[in-house]
């Protein structure tokens, strides 16, 4: 199967080693991966800090890079999220509404991706650890996944999955709420991170490296053990 895959701009300008990984992981379940070298962002950032109108410039140039038919892969539920719910709401009854239309029928969450289109979901991989989950608001609520990832992580040999308490409340994030607001994002991230340590696991998962990134600087300013680490980094490993 022919794929594309979008890397957000944090993903490849912090944690590129995530979309090394997730190319792994689809070139094993059979994908012939494509780049186009011109994307950039979907948008997101500027939407959510209210320059709609700049926002629609970058979300334009997405759907150009992306105009063909094949299907698109993300390692991040907020991106696809935000291309799957708010780009009708920029382009709505426009020219653009027929490619807004298509374009969310073909873009995917990574593990969405893995489970529900590929039907791959054992890779053969192991990760001997204790983990817990976290799940994005993105995942659980812009993209409806739940029990996708954990099918994933509990084919992972050796890995142990527990869950923390409160696990579908929000880390605290949010992309410009963690600016905004920054002591209700702090406190949230705190109580998320202490969530996770009561389990007593080693490892925190989840689709999205923005909420691990918010998380892990709550776990090292905690002085936590605990370390983060993206869905398809521990698919990787076979």
């Amino acid at each position: 199967m022919n794929v594309q895959i979008f890397i957000p701009c944090f993903v490849d300008q912090l944690y590129p080693s995530v979309g090394f990984n997730m190319i792994k992981v689809l070139e094993k379940a059979g994908c012939t991966i494509s780049y186009n070298t011109n994307q950039t962002c979907c948008g997101q950032p500027a939407f959510n800090a209210g320059f709609w109108g700049e926002a629609k410039d970058v979300c334009k140039k997405f759907l150009k890079d992306f105009s063909d038919d094949k299907y698109i892969v993300a390692p991040s539920a907020s991106c696809v999220g935000f291309v799957k719910n708010y780009y009708e709401k920029l382009f709505g009854h426009s020219p653009h509404d027929t490619e807004v239309k298509k374009i969310r029928n073909r873009i995917f969450e990574f593990s969405d991706f893995l489970v529900n289109v590929l039907h791959y979901t054992d890779f053969n991989a192991s990760f001997n650890a204790t983990a817990t989950y976290h799940d994005s608001c993105a995942a659980l609520r812009e993209c409806n996944l739940k029990q996708e990832p954990r099918i994933l992580l509990n084919n992972v040999k050796g890995l142990q999955l527990i869950e923390m308490n409160d696990v579908e409340t929000c880390c605290g994030f949010g992309g410009t709420f963690a600016v905004k607001f920054e002591a209700i994002s702090v406190a949230m991230g705190d109580q998320k991170v202490t969530n996770a340590v009561q389990t007593n696991a080693e490892y925190i998962i989840s689709t999205d490296m923005s909420c691990l990134m918010h998380i892990d600087g709550v776990i090292k300013n905690k002085q936590a053990t605990l370390k983060a680490l993206h869905l398809a980094d521990v698919l990787a490993n076979f």
